[in-house]
Order: C-alpha cells, then sequence, then structure tokens
C-alpha cells in the first residue's frame, strides 16, 4: 500500500483543472459493508472529464465493491488511483460475473498501492465439490488499453484470475503481491494475452494455477525477479486451441525463483490443427525448489481427450533457450520436450542447466525436437 501523508481531496473541483478527487467526497462508504460502486464511478467519470492530469484517492478502509466497469477513452491520459484501503467483493459469489473490476479502453491509467480481495474462498469450495459452479470473476482487467501501469497492489483470494491483460499496449506492473491457496482451481495469478509491451518486475506470486500465463498474441513480454509458488509455474499457453491464433513472440523470463510448483516453465500447445506459433523465447537465471516438472514443452495437451486425440498439434515452437537454470526436481525426469509431430521444435538450447532429483543429476527426455544444443548437469543423452 501507498505510505505516508496526502493533501486533502474536496469536492467540486473543475474538471477542467484536474486535480485529486476522493471516494469519500462522492459517497463511499468506509465500513465494507455498503455497495460504493456508484460512488467509485461517480469518482472515476469526474476524473475522466478532465483535461489535466487527476488523481482517484482511496482512503485507508474497507469498500464494498461489487461488480465495476470504468471505462474510456478520458479527456486526460494521465489519471492515477491511489489506495490506500481494501476494496472488498461481495461475499455471494455468483453475483459479479467473469469481471470484479474492469478497466476498458483507457489511456495512461496508473494504480498504486491497495489490496483486492476477491473473497473467492467461496466459490473455490463450489468447484471443488461439484461441476455445477460458476466460472468466477477476475480480480482486475485491463483490455483495449495502453500505457498503463500497476504498482504495490495486493491481490487476495481471486475467485479466478488475478489480474488479466488483455488487447493492451506498454503495461508495467511491479512489486505486486498475488496470493491464494494452493488448491484454488483456476487462480492464475497474472494473465496477459493479444497484448504487446508488457512487463512484470519483482513480484511474488502464490496460488493455485499459473503464477504467470501467456496467451496467444502476445508479444515483446519481460518477466524479472519474480517469485513464484506454490502454484503452477510460469506457462505459454495454451496455444493452439484454435485454427486462426496469433503467435507469442519475444518472451524473456529472468532471475525466477519457483518452489513447490507443479511446473516451472512451461510451453504447452493442444494437440489440434492450428497456424499458431511461440517463438523467440528466453528463460535464464531460474532457480528451482522442489518443482515437479521443472523444464516442459507439452505439444499434447488436450483435456479429458475432447476435440483433439490422435491430432498433431500445428503450433511450431522454434528459438527457445534455457540459460542458467538451477535447482531441484521433484521427479526423476526434470526436462521434458514432448513436441508436434507435424512440426518438430527447432532451435532449442540448453545452456548451463543443473538439475538434480533426490541428490542425482535429473534426466531428459525428447520426442520431435529437431536440433538440440545442450550444456551442464542435467543428463541430455536422449535428447541428442
Amino acid at each position: 500500500m501507498i505510505n505516508g501523508s496526502h493533501p486533502s481531496f474536496k469536492q467540486g473541483q473543475s474538471a477542467a483543472s484536474g486535480g485529486k478527487h476522493n471516494v469519500l467526497d462522492y459517497g463511499a462508504k468506509p465500513d465494507g459493508r455498503t455497495d460504493s460502486s456508484k460512488a467509485f464511478l461517480a469518482t472515476w467519470e469526474q476524473a475522466c472529464r478532465s483535461t489535466k492530469p487527476t488523481t482517484i484517492y482511496v482512503p485507508p478502509s474497507k469498500f464494498l465493491l461489487p461488480k465495476v466497469a470504468f471505462r474510456g477513452p478520458c479527456k486526460n491520459n494521465a489519471t492515477s488511483i491511489r489506495i490506500d484501503g481494501t476494496l472488498v467483493a461481495p461475499s455471494d459469489y455468483r453475483v459479479l460475473g467473469e469481471q470484479w473490476i474492469f478497466f476498458e479502453n483507457v489511456n495512461g491509467v496508473s494504480i498504486f498501492g491497495g489490496i483486492l480481495d476477491g473473497r473467492g474462498i467461496g466459490l473455490w469450495t463450489c468447484k471443488n465439490s461439484s461441476r455445477n459452479c460458476p466460472t468466477g470473476a477476475t480480480s482486475l482487467g485491463f483490455t483495449k488499453s495502453k500505457n498503463i501501469v500497476i504498482m504495490g497492489l495486493t491481490s487476495l483470494n481471486s475467485q479466478m484470475f488475478h489480474i488479466v491483460i488483455n488487447g493492451c499496449q506498454k503495461v508495467r506492473m511491479q512489486g505486486l503481491r498475488i496470493s491464494a491457496s494452493y488448491r484454488s482451481p483456476n487462480t492464475d495469478g497474472i494473465h496477459v494475452q493479444l497484448s504487446d509491451g508488457v512487463t512484470i518486475l519483482n513480484t511474488k506470486i502464490k496460488t493455485g494455477d499459473d503464477c504467470v500465463s501467456i496467451g496467444a498474441g502476445t508479444t515483446d513480454l519481460r518477466i524479472e525477479n519474480v517469485v513464484c509458488g506454490p502454484g503452477h509455474g510460469i506457462s505459454i499457453g495454451s496455444l493452439g486451441k484454435d485454427l486462426e491464433e496469433p503467435g507469442v513472440q519475444n518472451v524473456t523470463v529472468k532471475n525466477v525463483t519457483l518452489t513447490d510448483s507443479q511446473n516451472g516453465l512451461r510451453i504447452k500447445s493442444w494437440g489440434r490443427p492450428s497456424n499458431g506459433f511461440a517463438k523467440d523465447i528466453l528463460f535464464q537465471h531460474v532457480v528451482m525448489t522442489n518443482v515437479q516438472n521443472p523444464i516442459v514443452i507439452d505439444q499434447n495437451y488436450c483435456p479429458d481427450n475432447k476435440d483433439c486425440p490422435g491430432q498433431a498439434s500445428g503450433t511450431k515452437i522454434s528459438n527457445v533457450t534455457y540459460k542458467d537454470i538451477h535447482g531441484t526436481s521433484a521427479t526423476q525426469v526434470a526436462v521434458k520436450f514432448d513436441c508436434s509431430k507435424k512440426h518438430p521444435c527447432t532451435g532449442i538450447r540448453l545452456e548451463d542447466v543443473k538439475l538434480t532429483y533426490r541428490n542425482r543429476l535429473a534426466y531428459a527426455s525428447c520426442r520431435n525436437v529437431d536440433g538440440i544444443t545442450a550444456s551442464g548437469s542435467v543428463k541430455p543423452q536422449s535428447c541428442l
């Protein structure tokens, strides 16, 4: 959360002059029980009308916020939302739909500090005991937006994904804390798709699904200084679900720590026809502790064996480098490349990969890989 003093915030300032807008002045109730969505939207509308940079301020208290959408375009490209409080989702998980807090078609929005409490435990319990449950809501979503900053935010117990970046350009996320039970289904920490120029820095993620999931159409993504686990690791995919699909390109993952996660660094695609691709990907300076599947390329992904059995993946995977990857595997096979028989993986490089299993060198397993170079202590002989 943002610390330090803030200037006073007064209602009635000229929209043309920008200024600072306290949600309390627009009727928000700091009791955590009264619906404050109308007050937050009124604050947003006032800020959005400003032709000069403006700030929305949420003071230290709890605010109940049912589903709310902040839409642009605005008349300014510099709206800061400074949160010293906690935004709380409704306890009834059925009322949110697929989005809780949602931004669309905005430019230059920055969020500083704050806690989002998605109160997802009830939905997780439903999903773990029944199939007759709603999908659940993403806690914070941005779509068709650009020049976005999210800094110092904490996201707790999302119903489904914590943060989704969809169809955006130039997004910077830094210093985030994302947490949900390791038993919580589909609670990906950050999901990026159809977006360009996204950066994730200095962030800690503990969830029941992927720490970071990277979908089709993601380009120029940088992930650095991220601590992940428990969870399902850092995943590119699932790709290739659709026949016509944009590719993933120029992804860099550096200085990452993964602990007690189901997967480490994973690329997966459906075992079905597609023109998708994943190329020019670098995983570097990664430390793993007790990771079940440290390095994985799986091009035969097919949940419940529906709509793809016996089909080869059309997704092309090329130019993937794993460099300076150290640590321990919870399974004997630490590197598993199961590539498409129709489009074998190409340009796969393992440089200084040192993974052990029960104090012995771990193994690598490869299928349908055309050309692989390897160095380090993992036993790559089956891949050469």
